[in-house]
């Protein structure tokens, strides 16, 4: 790293520090209650993982810069400042070590919104350069490709055509005048398919005039994950630029967490802006469907099923209700985890740390939480509202060796749709 690097980087640090992260870091009594909110430390024991720990670099920078003691410190040589070494050090602790999952500002008894802060310092790290390169490379395919994992839209188109093949259902694509337009990850378009289908057999059911957007279907956003505002401001304008053109009343969030945070919560502030349309999350839509008698279901399963609630959608974005609505639709034998809803323990890969190599066996030793809250359920299948959370708990179950299928929530709900009501194709596989 140059000193130039360096010095944007610790520039970068200063322009985070505006009221929120001054009045927390004032207000921090290191009671140390964070720890036992974070499965990283839980699951390790190293108190490096303390999670206001986490945030020295930003917490040093602010001392040294805008406090008196913090400048006779240095001054005196009680405190070093920031330097590449200490970037470098902290790197895993902002990045592998940290999934922005928000629980650790649950249990803050003064109120301090600790992954607010880690999200704020990370921009530090993208302008010093010390960014994982896996999420850097997943961040510029992004921007430069339309998708972190480099999908084009020749892809979605061919996974539209199978679909319509398949099943005789249509999935349109620019429509322009239509209420809804959903926005898709990478991985339902490549990982789960499914998905997609789903929604156009709920969707034809409940009469619901919806439309894909051939610019903007991507809703995974890097640049929250990686702490880069310029990226993130971009990833939104082209949904909302998608949107716009289309003349949509709706924009879908899908089965994404934190494409759900960028798109839903931060979007408008990053663009500075209100939408000229509202966003709802899959579920949040799917619950409306139901409670107005637009979805019509059929044989609710006995089998043993449990729901993982998704960091970005649950704790953070307060859709709760509506998952265990909807479970209600097509099971009658479900079970919830201990510390469920709000108080859900992280699949371990959120914030970017499934797309970062250098996280891979932390993540494994941490999923330890996960497996314990399965476990407790005596439940033979998991249901959840988030494709990157299902790949990372199917990679989790694969390391512990535990057998436990998983399937979206929304992909449930299609199944068990009357079939008078629906083209035949998928059948009922509980």
């Amino acid at each position: 790293m140059t000193g130039a690097t360096l010095e944007r980087g610790i520039n970068a640090f200063k322009e985070q520090i505006n009221a929120p992260v001054a009045a927390f870091f004032s207000s921090c009594v290191s009671c140390g209650i964070c720890a036992e909110a974070c499965l990283f430390y839980t699951e390790t024991g190293d108190p490096k993982y303390t999670p206001i720990r986490k945030l020295e670099p930003l917490r040093r920078v602010w001392e040294q810069e805008y406090t008196l003691v913090g400048k006779i410190k240095r001054l005196l040589g009680f405190e070093k400042p920031v330097t590449d070494e200490l970037l470098e050090e902290w790197r895993e602790l902002l990045y592998d070590s940290c999934t922005l999952c928000g629980r650790c500002s649950m249990v803050c008894p003064v109120g301090n919104d600790i992954a607010y802060m880690v999200r704020r310092a990370r921009e530090g790290m993208v302008a010093s350069g010390n960014s994982p390169v896996d999420v850097q490379a997943a961040a510029v395919r992004a921007v430069t490709i339309g998708s972190p994992m480099g999908i084009k839209l020749k892809a979605l188109e061919t996974q539209i055509r199978n679909i319509e093949a398949d099943t005789g259902l249509t999935i349109p694509l620019d429509v322009e005048g239509a209420d809804y337009m959903a926005l898709l990850s990478s991985m339902e378009v490549i990982n789960f398919p499914e998905y997609i289908e789903s929604l156009a057999r709920i969707f034809k059911q409940a009469g619901i005039s919806w439309t894909l957007c051939s610019e903007a279907f991507e809703a995974t956003n890097t640049g929250i994950q990686i702490g880069s505002t310029d990226i993130a401001r971009e990833l939104v304008q082209r949904a909302v630029d998608g949107a716009e053109k289309l003349r949509v009343k709706y924009v879908i969030s899908p089965e994404c967490g934190h494409a759900y945070t960028a798109i839903r919560w931060d979007g408008p502030n990053l663009i500075g802006r209100p939408y000229k349309f509202r966003v709802v999350h899959i579920l949040e839509l799917l619950d409306e469907l139901r409670a107005n008698g637009r979805i019509k279901t059929r044989n609710p399963t006995n089998q043993c099923m449990t729901f993982h609630d998704p960091c970005s959608i649950v704790r953070k974005g307060g859709v709760l209700e509506s998952p265990r609505n909807l479970m209600a639709l097509v099971n009658s034998n479900f079970v919830e985890m201990p510390d469920h809803g709000k108080w859900n323990w992280c699949c371990g890969g959120g914030g970017g740390v499934s797309a970062n190599t250098d996280a891979e066996e932390l993540r494994t030793q941490v999923f330890r939480r996960k497996k314990l809250q399965l476990e407790a359920t005596g439940a033979t299948k998991l249901v959840t509202a988030c494709a990157n959370c299902r790949l990372v708990i199917e990679e989790g179950l694969e390391a512990y060796n535990m057998e436990l299928p998983i399937e979206g929530l929304t992909e449930l709900v299609a199944q068990h749709l009357i079939e008078d009501e629906i083209p035949s194709g998928t059948q009922d596989s509980s």
